[in-house]
């Protein structure tokens, strides 16, 4: 009886253990199973909510290596890497929005008032303006140190052209004698002439009759002849004065000629007066003084002025982006400066594609962007706000589904 119980304890024994081992190796083998499975799920998962939230070290390694997160998608979820929401816009977010920095300026853009051409090395004499002021189109606002000089210029064109007009009188008044004289001398020489006839006709019949000699007949008709040469000779400069009108006569052209070009001389004079005066090119508001009395007029203009009564919006859009932006849709323009948000709508959208302009300061910001650049019409309320606030930068948010849904 000892002998078959000591036979069958070790079998039994093997076999239990060998059940109690293989259970722990199937659970080990299926939370391996499930860990390799969630794996996949969690970096998923983690990828979505790193693209949508941006978490500061994502954003950081899209900046340094200029990569556009969901670029290869047609509507790519990501902002352009310059551009970062307020709290409250960023809450209100629609994927149809489209966003870009912009800046504000007046209908128009900034115009820059610079001396006038030819100025010279001629400084400033005086600004006759203030910032904020507004003037109308050609009003002066500033004054050159060259004026005195101009102002002689003037002066002497002026005493040239009274001498010439003088001439003119002069020249006038000796052709009207010179008429008057070859007139005169005519009448003469026709008296003269009549006189000569009649003593030839005298001198004839004396010679019929044998009073006078062949030599006093001979000599009377030479009188006679001569007399009547002097009446064609008065006639011929009589015709000379008469056939043509008195500003016709050559002395007269001439004379006439000489005042003309007094007369541009003058102009020119005057238009060269115009150099030591600066003004304005628009109808608007002084924005900002460049320069002081004494110094040259600088490169970049002695001022700038805009017209403030309508503001606009120059807002840079991604290329990849514009197809969505038509004209009329709604804008909404942010900046911390302003303190409320600014509304207007797309007025007119570029026809090229250039590099972007409106950047922050991060050096490793995407300065070789392609942009289209969309003009934007502010509203009444919002433009009387932004007047103060030229060229300040702002966020611009399109909103492109009121466009679509519009019939």
């Amino acid at each position: 009886m000892p002998g078959p119980a000591k036979t069958d304890l070790p079998i039994d024994i093997g076999a239990s253990v060998e059940e109690k081992e293989g259970q722990p190796r199937q659970a080990r083998f299926k939370r391996r199973y499930l860990l390799v499975l969630l794996v996949p799920v969690l970096m998923f998962s983690g990828g979505v909510m790193g693209m949508y939230f941006q978490p500061p070290l994502l954003r950081a390694f899209y900046g340094l290596t200029g990569l556009q997160p969901g670029g290869g998608t047609a509507t790519p979820i990501a902002l352009p890497p310059n551009v970062e929401l307020p709290p409250r816009m960023a809450e209100t977010m629609l994927p149809s929005d489209v966003i870009g920095l912009g800046r504000l300026m007046p209908a128009g853009d900034v115009s820059v008032v610079a001396a006038p051409y030819g100025a010279g090395d001629a400084r400033i004499a005086e600004i006759l303006v203030s910032v904020g002021q507004v003037m109308e189109k050609g009003a002066p606002v500033a004054r050159l140190d060259n004026a005195a000089a101009l102002q002689g210029a003037v002066l002497t064109a002026e005493a040239n052209l009274a001498v010439r007009e003088a001439a003119l009188l002069q020249t006038r008044a000796a052709v009207r004698s010179s008429r008057d004289e070859a007139q005169a001398a005519l009448d003469q020489a026709r008296a003269t002439s009549a006189e000569a006839q009649r003593n030839l006709i005298r001198t004839e019949d004396l010679f019929h009759r044998g009073v006078a000699t062949q030599e006093a007949l001979d000599a009377t008709r030479a009188a006679a002849e001569s007399a009547g040469s002097a009446v064609t000779r008065a006639e011929a400069t009589l015709a000379r004065f008469a056939a043509i009108e008195l500003d016709d006569q050559p002395d007269v052209i001439v004379a006439t000629r000489n005042v003309e070009a007094g007369r541009a001389e003058l102009a020119r004079a005057k238009l060269d007066l115009q150099r030591a005066t600066v003004v304005a090119p628009i109808s608007g508001a002084i924005l900002d003084l460049n320069a002081t009395p004494g110094q040259r007029p600088p490169q970049d203009g002695i001022m700038q002025m805009g017209d403030t009564s309508r503001m606009m919006a120059e807002v840079e859009i991604w290329q990849d982006r514009i197809a969505r932006v038509s004209v009329g849709q709604p804008v909404e323009l942010v900046s911390s400066a302003l303190g409320r948000a600014l509304q207007g709508r797309v007025d007119s959208i570029g026809l090229t594609v250039g590099r972007q302009g409106l950047i922050s300061d991060d050096a490793a910001e995407n300065k070789d962007a392609r942009v289209i650049r969309v003009l934007v019409a502010l509203d009444g309320a919002s433009s009387v706000i932004a007047s103060r606030f030229t060229n300040l930068e702002v966020i611009a948010r399109i909103d492109t589904a009121a466009a679509q849904a519009a019939p």
